[in-house]
């Protein structure tokens, strides 16, 4: 009976949460304590499992959704499949009790199924809150990918919308503009970044115009000087930073960014006296070891990097630059010297970022789409302030389930696109193999598999894109909007503080008394 009273009110005092699909099998192992250690009957160890485990979903993408082969996951972990057996039996009996005859719902909800454990629906069923990471992204859960769980069991739903660390990618990685924002308004953003919105009463000075943007361009110096150091490439801190740093994955969509720079640099080679402020396009990313195409993309990015960077009949006009090892301590850099700030995801994919926050907080303009924490970010600073564009997430859904997106009519119908898609596959940026980047021209418009060409509809946002990123060229021309824009964005971004993300998880989920620790 001892074991009994050290386990009374355990769900009262903790909270497992599970982050990912990755540790759900904690769900089996805290049951498996409870039964076997404990000696506690299925019931009681049920009722406190589902009332300690919590599960944050970070992505709707199927590498985190974690599958499982029943051959594996038995042989490895016998006693914990058991018992997730009984927990999928006991589950698929609560939905036939509450939706008779639907083997529909069986197939989409039970937690094993066809040969494998499907561990986010162990993490639903096992725990008390569901959470996305952003407000579209918990209503596509919600609407969509985790339907008939909502539909079952609502009051499990909820979002926390993720954040940043300002003392971190503000008061520690742009120290200029740290001291310069407690000169204007106090230090008391550094632990409530909401007070940083005091800022706004000076975004209209056009000395604090001129002060904010001279920081910007001592951290693009300092930026350059980075790049010289690592990459051997000069470029000019007058020219627009244009910046795309995060994971490389297919939905994040930098190759659109970089067939836009090839775009560019046509028209600049056809017309060289084109009216454009020059450009650095940056990019930054770290690819899994197995993705080939993220592989292949980053090889593009720098073969492309090695042609344009080497031209000089566009007079310095662009560059393009991949800093290897991308990493925080880098991105502290990065973040401070941007002035655009790609966060171009296909609507819907983008469960939040955190990246589009960092750019914020440091006075880089939003070029994207109405995607992850781009929704929220618009809604604090405003549509104006930002460049938006793209297909809108309902219909990328739709046209996801109708399969009527056919991106060979793009190709056949705009020449530009064509010419671009093309020099992937003449040996334009690959002269010693002109199948290099066959993998991306194919992956773009005659897949080989039974995945949709151009799935993550690159082609038909690009002259969207082209547009936008012509807005943000024109805009940059008037140095007071863009410094007044920039200094709002900064002004805006108290909502997108990982103190208030981690509040609403204390407040709503794990229901914590605040501890007062004397300094």
């Amino acid at each position: 009976m001892e074991k009994h009273d050290d386990i009374h009110g355990f769900h009262e005092k903790n909270v497992f949460q599970l982050n990912d699909t990755h540790p759900t099998v904690a769900v089996a192992e805290l049951m498996r304590i409870l039964l076997d250690e404990y000696q506690l009957s299925w019931d009681e160890a049920w009722y406190i499992t589902t009332h300690t485990c919590a599960y944050t979903n970070h992505t709707i993408m199927a590498e985190a959704l974690e599958k499982w082969p029943i051959e594996l996951f038995s042989r490895l972990l016998p006693r914990i499949y058991q018992i997730v057996e009984e927990i999928n039996r006991r589950f698929i009996h609560e939905i036939q009790q509450r939706y008779p005859g639907r083997q529909d719902k069986i197939a989409k909800m039970a937690v094993i199924y066809d040969g494998q454990v499907r561990m986010a629906n162990m993490a639903i069923v096992g725990g008390y809150s569901v959470n996305g990471v952003a407000r579209l992204h918990t209503e596509i859960l919600k609407n969509e990918q985790l339907h008939d769980f909502y539909e079952m069991m609502p009051q499990k739903f909820n979002n926390k919308t993720n954040g940043i660390t300002q003392r971190r990618f503000l008061l520690h990685g742009n120290p200029l503009l740290a001291n310069w924002v407690t000169d204007k308004i106090g230090d008391e953003w550094i632990t409530d970044l909401s007070a940083i919105s005091k800022l706004k009463l000076f975004v209209d000075d056009e000395k604090s115009q001129h002060e904010f943007m001279n920081i910007k361009y001592q951290n693009k110096v300092r930026l350059a000087k980075y790049i010289k150091e690592h990459n051997g490439i000069d470029v000019d801190p007058r020219s627009i930073f244009d910046v795309q740093v995060k994971r490389l994955h297919e939905y994040k969509r930098q190759l659109m960014n970089i067939l836009h720079v090839v775009y560019l640099y046509n028209m600049l080679k056809d017309n060289p006296n084109m009216d454009m402020v020059p450009r650095t396009f940056i990019f930054g990313a770290k690819a899994a070891a197995g993705y080939k195409i993220a592989k292949l993309t980053i090889k593009l990015i720098n073969s492309v990097a090695d042609v344009i960077n080497n031209d000089r009949s566009i007079n310095g006009k662009i560059k393009v630059v991949f800093i290897e090892d991308y990493r925080v301590s880098n991105g502290e850099i990065i973040f401070a010297a941007a002035d655009v700030s790609e966060q171009i995801s296909t609507a819907s994919k983008e469960a939040s970022g955190t990246g589009c926050m960092k750019f914020m907080l440091n006075g880089a303009l939003t070029i994207g789409t109405m995607d992850g924490a781009n929704v929220e970010i618009a809604e604090e600073v405003g549509e104006e302030n930002m460049f938006i564009f793209g297909t809108p997430s309902d219909e990328i859904i739709e046209l996801e389930k109708n399969r009527q997106y056919h991106p060979m009519d793009i190709f056949n119908n705009d020449q530009d696109i064509r010419h671009v898609l093309m020099q992937l596959i003449n040996g334009y940026f690959a002269p010693q193999d002109t199948e290099l980047f066959r993998p991306i021209y194919n992956s773009l418009l005659n897949t080989q598999s039974s995945d949709r060409a151009d799935a993550y509809f690159i082609l038909k946002d690009f002259r969207a894109y082209a547009d936008a990123q012509q807005r943000v060229n024109k805009a940059y021309q008037d140095q007071s909007w863009w410094a007044r824009t920039a200094m709002l964005n900064t002004a805006c971004s108290g909502k997108f503080s990982s103190d208030r993300t981690i509040q609403e998880y204390v407040d709503d989920i794990w229901h914590l008394d605040k501890v007062k620790v004397e300094l």
